[in-house]
């Protein structure tokens, strides 16, 4: 036909995406929930990354936390209680190009699912895990510290607190959780007004309770953010020792990246291998390993 091109291949344009582009349904937290505030920050890192919709996963298990991936305009997957974390393990391994939140609760995280929360951080797969964490003070029997506990489990490469009410540190410590390649372990102190409202209403009456840690390789605010805090220190997140010793403490709420090691070995790049190949070339790759064991 005369006045069409040969070529049938359709021009992509370079797509610039909005806060909208990332929002799903209207979430349905109650007034005054921290849950908000978290969303509109994986809203805002998402926006600020320029990540495909299309290219982005939110797995959670149960619990309020978990209706995060209603929230996005994304893929997203709604699991078993307690289970988010093996579902987006999965996820990665099998599409390592994907980009992987989980969202979770502190039930749902160390209680139920705490066998896979000490696996994932093992793992150490590309994913951003943020735990909502309602109930920091435990239950009857003295609680397990997550801090603590994430910071001795082998390969860890990413652990952090955070409070959900402070915006500016909220936002960079999430940014630089997503940055990182690794698991991005994030504990974040959430505000519930229904059920445990005295927890969030004394943090934020009483700052003192809480320290900031800062470091040129770790977060860095601006002095009116350092200025709602009493006490900072500065803490240099490689160092996993002193990182233990702070999450210890239990005189002040350490807030910032405890702990940052960016070489730490990451499982998705094992399970990626091959991926490319055909299916008779994986059938012939494993009848020549199996051929090793025969008689």
């Amino acid at each position: 036909m005369f006045g069409l091109k040969g070529d049938w291949s359709l021009e992509v344009k370079e797509r610039y995406f909005t806060l909208q582009d990332y929002s799903g349904a209207e979430p349905r937290w109650c007034t005054g929930c921290g849950d908000h505030g978290i969303l509109a920050a994986v809203h805002r890192v998402c926006r600020d990354s320029q990540i495909k919709p299309e290219n982005t996963v939110a797995v959670s298990g149960i619990g309020c936390s978990s209706r995060l991936p209603h929230y996005m305009n994304t893929y997203g997957f709604h699991g078993l209680h307690g289970r988010a974390l093996p579902v987006a393990c999965g996820v990665k391994s099998r599409r390592p190009d994907l980009d992987v939140w989980v969202a979770t609760g502190d039930g749902d995280c160390f209680s139920i699912g705490a066998a896979h929360w000490i696996h994932a951080m093992r793992y150490n797969m590309d994913i951003t895990l943020l735990v909502f964490d309602t109930h920091p003070s435990g239950a009857l029997l003295p609680p397990l510290n997550p801090l603590t506990v994430t910071l001795g489990v082998t390969n860890i490469s990413f652990v952090a607190q955070i409070v959900d009410w402070n915006a500016p540190l909220r936002h960079e410590v999430i940014t630089k959780a997503h940055q990182h390649k690794g698991t991005s372990f994030v504990r974040i102190i959430q505000r519930c007004p229904v059920y445990v409202e005295s927890i969030g209403k004394a943090l934020q009456d009483e700052p003192a309770r809480m320290q900031l840690l800062t470091h040129e390789n770790g977060v860095q605010v601006d002095d009116n953010v350092k200025r709602l805090f009493p006490n900072h220190a500065e803490h240099d997140p490689s160092n996993l020792a002193a990182a233990l010793a702070i999450a210890a403490d239990e005189s002040a709420l350490p807030l910032g990246i405890l702990y940052h090691n960016p070489d730490a070995p990451r499982y998705d790049m094992m399970t990626s291998v091959g991926m490319e190949m055909g299916v008779d070339d994986k059938l012939a790759g494993m009848n020549q390993a199996l051929d090793h064991f025969a008689i």
